[in-house]
Parts: structure tokens; C-alpha cells; sequence
């Protein structure tokens, strides 16, 4: 199982490391540029305030669906036509919800046109993330990592051609990328849709009431923890656009630290995804997981804790590089950005740039404790620990919109990062505590002291390359990346002997 597990993780890995880096790096954040950071500022809220809704969109059923047809491969043709009527039902109630909750909040006719696209959009990706849920369940993880795919690379073919006819650079910029992403979406869930359609030996449009009560209620602890946990993974640039005068420039701003964030995420997500049918299988069949869950942790936690302690020290680097290319640091250099007629004066620019670089910095941290959730929640999601997940979830989603509260009235968008650094380790640590305690895994000290030793040699590294040596900053990040690999192997957190041996007798 640890074999077909490695191959095919390291399918779909590469299909997305592929993929989805030239869109964010190359294209969102090119858009970004055209369109100006108040215009990319009010789309990304609303992308965030349309995805807080989507407990109504999918209520659960793509995890439970995933978890249920790894375990059980005949339903697949008994559910999927009923499912699909119920999907499509779900999205209206869905897309009248967030309209009326947008007009209550008091978007205007702008953002709400903006609103509306966007939720079509919503339930779209949604219902690929449902139909992609079905070929992860059938173990079909070549066909579902060329489905994770599809969309981006429609995107970057067309955003490409957009980008270079400056049609963002119009009043009406940030419209048609939102009508890109529907086109591309459309035609990733058709794909996929066909896909499936060969693997049920018969689909018809039907509404079976006592069935879909049944699914909904058996999916409703999933949808529970799908809220809970949008709320304080997607809440923060909601409440900054909303709280702050200039919510719709410091949300642009917070835009370009979490869009790096959320691009890193990909890796954990997809290992998730992979993991959640994996885990499922064996459970039902009470195999034991805890030499899978050793392994993917020191597989995913020793590149997350680089990542982030290095885009910590880096971030000024880094964020530069990305967004601020002609920005002389420390010179009176004028960098000019085109939008409207308007150019942006270089002091207001250096702003941004510290501003982004700050917040950058924390949130990347926070992607160690997120891929500690995808490894641990994912697990106690297998298993059925809903209940305790979901208290988990909802303790953490009070504290960080507390924090997010207050540190933003006092810290703008630098204090919503604050929120997120704490929230999301906290609500790890939570979900190691019970999925230590739930499968009584003997507490491996040998590694714990491991993983320690490992993040004081990667702070030192990190701090010697930063700050001792004369070097241009990207030889001395690639020395800090060639450091905490070599490191990596010195204390033995990653040993090239056992991943052979678990390759051949895995």
C-alpha cells in the first residue's frame, strides 16, 4: 500500500508542481499587477467570502463521497446519479444565499455582479473537487491528477493571451479573469463528468428525497468541519476588506503573502487527497497506519519546515522578486505600474513592499502547521472522528475571529497574519493530541527530539546564510537550501536507505 501510495502521490505531484506554479507565479499574479491591488484586493475578498459559504454548495459530501466509494467501489454507480441531482440543488440554494447575504452585508452593484460570478465559479470547482472525489475513491489517481490539472492549464493558455493584449489593464479588468476561470472550469468539469459517466453503467436526472436525506445527513459532520474550517483558513480577508477604510488595498496586500501560502498548500492538499482513500482502505480493513503516518510525515513536514523558516528569513527577498522586480531597495528608484492612467509613487510602493514582506513571512510559518493538519486531520477524517474534529474546528474558529478583530483594528492586514500564525498551530497541535490518544500510537520520542534538533539546525542555517554571508541573496538561499537538505540527511530525518527499502518491500 505505502508503494502504490508513494507512485501515485508522486504522479500527481508532478502534473501539479508542473502546472499550478506557472499560473500563480505567472498569471494571478501578472493579473494582479493589470488590474491594480484595490481591484485584485475586492476579487479576493470576495473569492474568500464566497468559499465561506460552500458548507451550502457541497455540505460535506465530496470528503464523505470519497471516503465512501474507497471503501465501498459498487456505489459509485448506485449514487452517482442521485448525487448529481442533489449537487445541482445544492448550488441554487447556494448561489441565492450568497446573494442575499451579499446585499445584507451591503456590497454594491459592482461587487455584486463581481458576487454572482464568482459563486457560479464557486460551485463549479466545487463540483470538480465532487467529481474528482469519485476517481480518488476507484483509486484512479492518474486520471484524477490530469483532472487537477486541467483547469490551470486552460487558464494559462488563455491569461496568457489576455495578459499580452492588456485587456486587464481596462475598467473591467478583474471581470474577464472571472470569466476565464468559468470558462476553464466549465470545461475541467465536463471532462471529468464524461470520465465518470463511463464508469456508471447507467445515469438518469432523478430526485430521490429519502436518499438525499440520508446523504445529507450522513455528510452533515463533514460539512460542519468544511465551515469550521473555511472560516478560519479563508475568513481573514473578508474581515480586513470589511473592518479597515482601505480594506480593499490591504486585502490586496495580504493577497500576495496568502497567494504564496496557498500555492505551497497545494502539496499538502494533494498528498491529503491521496491520502484520505489510502487511509480509508486500510482502516476498513484494520491495517495498521502508523508506519504510513511515520513516513508522510518526515516526507511532507521536513520540506514544509524549510519552506517556511527559509520564507520567514527571505521574506523581504522573495517578495520583492515576485512583485516588486524594479523596486531598488534602500534607492530612490521610481517603479511605475500602469493602471487607469495612474501611476503609483515609488514611497507608497516601498510600503507595500514591507507591509507584504511582513506578513509573508508569518504566514508562511503557519504552512508547518497546516501540513501537520493535512497528515493528522486527514487521518482522524478516515476514521470518523468527525465530533472531535469539529469541536476542534469551531474553538478555532472563535479564536481567530477574536483575533482577527482586534489585531486588525490595531495591526491591519500584518495583524490578520498574527491571527493565522496562532490559529493554525493551535488547531494542529490539537489534532496530533487526538489522533495520539484515538490510535494509541506509542509516542516516538527518538523522532520527536529528531524533528526538534532538525528546526534548530534549519533557524541556524537560515540565520548564518541571511545574515554572515557577503553573497548575492539568491546564492545565499540556494546555499540555505542545499544546508537544510544536507542537514536533513545528517540527522537522519530523512534516510535514503529506508525509502528504498519501503519502495521495494513497501
Amino acid at each position: 500500500m505505502q508503494k502504490k501510495f508513494l507512485t501515485n502521490l508522486g504522479l500527481i505531484l508532478f502534473l501539479n508542481l508542473l502546472i499550478k506554479p506557472i499560473y500563480v507565479f505567472g498569471i494571478d499574479k501578472a493579473v494582479q499587477k493589470q488590474v491594480g491591488t484595490a481591484s485584485y484586493g475586492s476579487y479576493f475578498a470576495i473569492f474568500n467570502f464566497c468559499f465561506l459559504l460552500t458548507i451550502i454548495l457541497d455540505f460535506g459530501i465530496t470528503n464523505f463521497n470519497n471516503k465512501n466509494i474507497a471503501q465501498n467501489n459498487h456505489l459509485l454507480t448506485k449514487h452517482f446519479s442521485s448525487l448529481f441531482t442533489l449537487k445541482v440543488l445544492l448550488a441554487v440554494v447556494y448561489i441565492i444565499t450568497v446573494i442575499v447575504i451579499g446585499l445584507v452585508i451591503g456590497y454594491d452593484t459592482r461587487l455584486m455582479k463581481l458576487l454572482l460570478i464568482q459563486g457560479f465559479n464557486m460551485f463549479l470547482l466545487f463540483f470538480i473537487n465532487y467529481l474528482r472525489s469519485n476517481l480518488a475513491g476507484l483509486h484512479l489517481f492518474k486520471t484524477d491528477g490530469f483532472i487537477s490539472v486541467l483547469d490551470r492549464s486552460l487558464m494559462i493558455i488563455i491569461c496568457s493571451w489576455m495578459l499580452h493584449s492588456g485587456i486587464f489593464y481596462t475598467e473591467n479588468g478583474i471581470m474577464y479573469f472571472v470569466y476565464a476561470q468559468t470558462f476553464c472550469y466549465s470545461v475541467a468539469a465536463l471532462t471529468a463528468f464524461l470520465i465518470i459517466l463511463k464508469k456508471t453503467h447507467t445515469f438518469k436526472i432523478s430526485w430521490n428525497w429519502p436518499f438525499s436525506l440520508m446523504i445529507l445527513k450522513k455528510s452533515l459532520p463533514f460539512a460542519i468541519l468544511t465551515l469550521l474550517m473555511s472560516f478560519y483558513n479563508r475568513i481573514d480577508s473578508v474581515m480586513i476588506e470589511r473592518i479597515l477604510p482601505d480594506g480593499d488595498v490591504q486585502s490586496g496586500i495580504y493577497a500576495q503573502g496568502f497567494r504564496i501560502l496557498d500555492a505551497t498548500n497545494m502539496i499538502a492538499f494533494l498528498v491529503a487527497g491521496v491520502l484520505l482513500p489510502v487511509f480509508s482502505r486500510m482502516l476498513k480493513y484494520k491495517e495498521s497506519v502508523e508506519s504510513l503516518v511515520k513516513l508522510i510525515s518526515t516526507l511532507l513536514l521536513t520540506p514544509a519546515i524549510v519552506i517556511g523558516i527559509g520564507s520567514f528569513f527571505y521574506n523581504t527577498e522573495l517578495i520583492k522578486m515576485l512583485y516588486y522586480p524594479d523596486q531598488v531597495a534602500g534607492a530612490a528608484g521610481t517603479l511605475q505600474v500602469h493602471h487607469q492612467a495612474v501611476i503609483e509613487s515609488a514611497e507608497i510602493y516601498a510600503m507595500h513592499l514591507k507591509e507584504s514582506a511582513a506578513i509573508f513571512g508569518l504566514l508562511m510559518l503557519s504552512f508547518i502547521a497546516i501540513a501537520t493538519t493535512y497528515i493528522f486531520g486527514t487521518l482522524l477524517t478516515a476514521n470518523g472522528n468527525m465530533r472531535q474534529l469539529n469541536y476542534m474546528a469551531a474553538f478555532g474558529m472563535v479564536l481567530n475571529v477574536i483575533f482577527n478583530y482586534f489585531l486588525i483594528k490595531q495591526f491591519e492586514a500584518y495583524g490578520s497574519s498574527m491571527s493565522s500564525l496562532f490559529t493554525q498551530f493551535f488547531t494542529a497541535i490539537i489534532q496530533v493530541a487526538i489522533a495520539q490518544r484515538i490510535f494509541k500510537f506509542k509516542v516516538n520520542w527518538r523522532l520527536i527530539n529528531t524533528f526538534i534538533m532538525y528546526i534548530l539546525g534549519v533557524i541556524a542555517i537560515n540565520y548564518g546564510t541571511h545574515e554572515m554571508l557577503p553573497y548575492h541573496w539568491m546564492v545565499r538561499f540556494a546555499i540555505m537550501l542545499a544546508g537544510c537538505g544536507l542537514w536533513a540527511f545528517i540527522t537522519g530525518i530523512i534516510s535514503i536507505k529506508g525509502m528504498f527499502r519501503l519502495l521495494k518491500y513497501g
